[in-house]
């Protein structure tokens, strides 16, 4: 009777895992702006709304919006340059860029369809040796995240979290506890690996989209070293990481300016 139980449980796990891949598998589609396969399970108008309805959510946790109109224009003009000089443009994607109010986090991030933000603790580091905001370092922070949104990174790595979790659930249900924590070890790393990607590929959006605007891409190897400096020597290790370890990211920028230039 106690086996009957494990092999009922064990066909109940497997069809789990196996409704869950092939539900990521069914959803093949080729990115038209990078060329690249992926799996997606949302369409562009249920980012936006995603985006949209985060938003607000995303602000406050950073202080909110911050108040000085100069420098949310620049960011603006600047974002939008981008945008209709380049590949963005043909996305659909409502672009709106946002400058927080957080002065101790040196951070920028995209959400899902097309909302972007960027602290004001990094844009006040984009500056030149006079101390002076350096447009083309700001250009190289908002391409890169333009190039998450028209990469679609958020909504592949929902695909993805929705496949781990159904791997998961299967394993759990039709395994015992140690291998379905092995499981659990090894869907960490791959989610890991998939991020790093996404950072990488986001580089090389950010170095096209600053040469069609007519900004100069080495300036986004600075912000790099802003980046590196602001994690300190005790950052993680890259195999432990969703980004690639700034070096390696700098490396792969120069290739970039290469190939655009």
């Amino acid at each position: 009777m106690r086996r009957g139980g494990l092999n009922i449980r064990l066909l109940i796990g497997v069809a789990i895992a196996f409704f869950a891949l092939f539900k990521y598998c069914s959803n093949a589609e080729v990115n038209p702006y990078t060329g690249k396969k992926q799996h997606i399970s949302i369409s562009p108008k249920e980012e936006i709304a995603i985006g949209l309805s985060s938003a607000p959510q995303m602000a406050q946790q950073h202080g909110g919006l911050h108040p000085n109109k100069q420098y949310q224009q620049i960011v603006d003009i600047i974002g939008t340059k981008l945008v209709n000089n380049s590949i963005a443009k043909k996305s659909g994607y409502p672009f709106e860029f946002h400058l927080l109010q957080d002065e101790r986090t040196i951070n920028a991030f995209a959400l899902p369809g097309g909302q972007i933000f960027i602290t004001f603790a990094l844009f006040s580091q984009l500056v030149d040796e006079s101390g002076r905001l350096n447009e083309d370092m700001v250009a190289g922070v908002l391409g890169h995240e333009i190039g998450h949104v028209i990469g679609r990174h958020s909504a592949e790595r929902m695909a993805k979290q929705e496949l781990t979790q159904g791997l998961l659930s299967g394993a759990a249900v039709g395994f015992d506890p140690n291998t379905a924590q092995g499981a659990a070890v090894i869907a960490n790393a791959v989610n890991m690996k998939y991020g790093r990607e996404d950072e990488l590929e986001s580089d090389d959006l950010g170095v096209r989209l600053m040469v069609k605007s007519g900004y100069n891409p080495k300036y986004l190897i600075n912000v790099m070293e802003i980046l590196k400096a602001a994690a300190g020597p005790n950052r993680t290790p890259e195999f432990q990481s969703t980004h690639p370890d700034p070096e390696n990211r700098i490396a792969k920028i120069k290739e970039a300016i290469r190939k655009y230039q």
